[in-house]
């Protein structure tokens, strides 16, 4: 199935979940095992080496558990203040609508692990800044982010708040703003030059 076909399938609904927001719905691909399939395996395309999975809650727990099933790799969830046993680390996060905290299990990373970390949008930044420092500070060294939608405004929070990192940055994505949609499109400041933002879902 052809990409195009896949981001047809995005709903945009305005004013949700705040006036001003325009909410990017990929429910109708996950309705459809064909759609759904098909995104999961473009997507596992540009993961690199990875030796886990990292899904950010709520959506990117369901494209994590995909990918991580189709990569035959183990998931560990990013999750709401509250859902997790045992002990947790806590780090809140600014959101265009908000604030949140989000909670990983302790040592439940390994020093050196290589990561694909996962969520649908990439909007602000808040809360894909907030989910590196947290697995950076875990140990890993190498850290793929796979979105499936991405905002010029979110990208160049990322930048700007990684550029002196020494963790090895990947962002594979496609961009609501048709300049950013260019398969190949080089993101100066995530890691090295051989960094770049992917036009493919």
């Amino acid at each position: 199935m052809e990409i195009a076909e896949i981001e047809k399938q995005i709903r945009q609904i305005p004013d949700f979940p705040a006036p001003g927001i325009l909410f990017m719905d990929i429910l109708p691909i996950l309705r459809s095992p064909d759609h759904f399939n098909a995104m999961t395996h473009h997507l596992s395309q540009f993961a690199g080496v990875v030796d886990c999975v990292v899904g950010i809650e709520a959506r990117g727990l369901i494209l994590g558990t995909a990918l991580a099933l189709h990569m035959d790799k183990g998931f560990v969830p990013l999750r709401k203040a509250g859902k997790l046993p045992g002990e947790v680390l806590s780090i809140s996060y600014g959101l265009e609508y908000g604030n949140d905290v989000i909670e990983v299990q302790k040592d439940i990373l390994n020093k050196g692990e290589r990561v694909m970390l996962v969520d649908d949008v990439l909007a602000t930044g808040g809360t894909l800044i907030s989910a590196i420092h947290y697995l950076i500070d875990l140990g890993a060294t190498d850290i793929t982010m796979i979105c499936i939608l991405s905002s010029p405004e979110g990208v160049a929070a990322l930048e700007k708040e990684f550029a002196g990192s020494t963790a090895n940055l990947t962002l594979v994505t496609a961009a609501l703003d048709e300049k950013l949609n260019e398969k190949g499109y080089i993101v100066p400041g995530l890691g090295d030059a051989g960094d770049r933002l992917y036009g493919v879902v």
